[in-house]
Formats: structure tokens, C-alpha cells, sequence
């Protein structure tokens, strides 16, 4: 029986790939999570679209600012030596690429590495574009963080993308709860898989062609 992992061993995974000093976004949904679980040995700068850099951690419950949130609309707080400032000088940091990671959330991702995270084709959801298009082609590495399958079982990783573009040929490494993809011109090449998955399983949930790492790891649960 296939289990994926939880969200926030799929965090710990992620958080594990940004480097020490890194200036790091994190997009809404899912990637928020990373914040909460990087290790004390690195210190990690993060942005914020809405005019943020140095966001701390959640802050415990009742404890919030209403007026201190990151582009969510969460609570966040402020670490020393954080500043606030205009939201266009937020986005003039992430269009002249002074942003190292961004971690995005995704409904869809190509085997050339397009992403299509702001449009579905469900009409109860709307259209939400925020600063991902910025992101997406401004940040020196783009990580997508996503479930491998849809709540409806549809893959996620596609030969092309059928919703419309946040941007093409843009994303540098997958991390879904059941595997670690990077995006290659030979398309995606597995690195690693949840405990218990074989090959064959993975790509049955993948509309994609995949290849395998010859060295292949297992996802870190716990």
C-alpha cells in the first residue's frame, strides 16, 4: 500500500535543500511549512512579497500582530535585524534575481519544467496569480513542493502542462510526497521515494515519462 509522506516530513526534505544564508521565499500553502522546520545549524533570510525580509516563525496562538503577515495573510514574526518596506521594492528584489531559493506550490509541472500554479480549471476556485510569475523567473532556484496525484487522483506531473503558464522552463527540482524529481532536458529523473514505493507504482501516478537515479534514495519519514 502506498504511503505518502506527511506534509511535514515533505517540509523537512525541502528545508534540507536550501543552503546556509540563503535569501529564500516561500510560497502560500504548503511551503509555508519549511520555515517551522529548518534545523538551528543554518540561518535562512526570508522574504516576503508584501514587504518583508527577515520573517521569523509562527507566532504561538493569541500572541499575533494582525498587522505583521506575510503575502498569505498570516501571522508571522519578526526576526532581529528584520525590516519592513514598500511592496514594490519586494518585487524589485525578486525581478533582479537577489532572491536564492523560492519554494512554490504548484497544480501542475512539466517535464520541460513549466508551472502552472495560479489557474485551475474548477470554477469555485479563483484566479490568484500574487508574485509567483516574479518568482518563478526571477529567483536563482526555483523548488516546487505539491502532492504527486490531485484529491481526485489526476497527476500533477505532466509531459505538457494543461492549465495556463506561471512560467515555462522554470523549475529546477519537485519535492511531492511520494518522490524527489529534477527537471532535466531529458525531463524528470527520480532521486528519491517514499518508503515502500517501487518504480513502477510511481510511474503509474505520473502522466510523464520518468527515469531513475541509479543511486536511488529513500524519503526520510519521522
Amino acid at each position: 500500500m502506498i504511503a505518502p509522506l506527511a506534509a511535514v516530513d515533505l517540509a523537512r526534505r525541502v528545508a534540507a535543500d536550501i543552503p546556509d544564508g540563503s535569501y529564500a521565499n516561500l510560497g502560500i500553502g504548503l511551503p509555508t511549512l519549511v520555515a517551522d522546520v529548518v534545523g538551528p545549524d543554518k540561518e535562512i533570510v526570508y522574504h516576503s512579497e508584501n514587504g518583508i525580509l527577515g520573517m521569523g516563525p509562527a507566532p504561538a496562538p493569541g500572541t499575533g500582530d494582525p498587522e505583521l503577515i506575510n503575502a498569505g495573510k498570516q501571522p508571522v514574526t519578526l526576526l532581529p535585524g528584520g525590516a519592513f518596506f514598500h511592496h514594490t521594492d519586494a518585487f524589485m528584489m525578486m525581478r533582479g534575481g537577489h532572491i536564492d531559493v523560492t519554494v512554490l506550490g504548484a497544480f501542475q509541472v512539466s517535464e520541460r519544467g513549466d508551472l502552472a500554479n495560479w489557474i485551475t480549471d474548477v470554477a469555485t476556485m479563483p484566479p490568484a496569480v500574487g508574485g509567483a510569475m516574479d518568482l518563478a523567473v526571477g529567483a536563482q532556484r526555483v523548488l516546487v513542493m505539491t502532492t504527486h496525484v490531485t484529491r481526485e487522483g489526476r497527476p500533477k506531473l505532466l509531459p505538457r502542462c494543461s492549465f495556463p503558464l506561471t512560467a515555462a522552463g522554470v523549475v529546477d527540482r519537485v519535492y511531492t510526497d511520494l518522490a524527489v524529481l529534477d527537471v532535466t532536458p531529458e525531463g524528470f529523473v527520480v532521486l528519491e521515494m517514499a518508503p515502500g514505493l517501487t518504480a513502477v507504482e510511481l510511474q503509474g501516478l505520473t502522466a510523464a515519462r520518468l527515469s531513475f537515479a541509479d543511486e536511488l534514495g529513500v524519503l526520510p519519514t519521522g
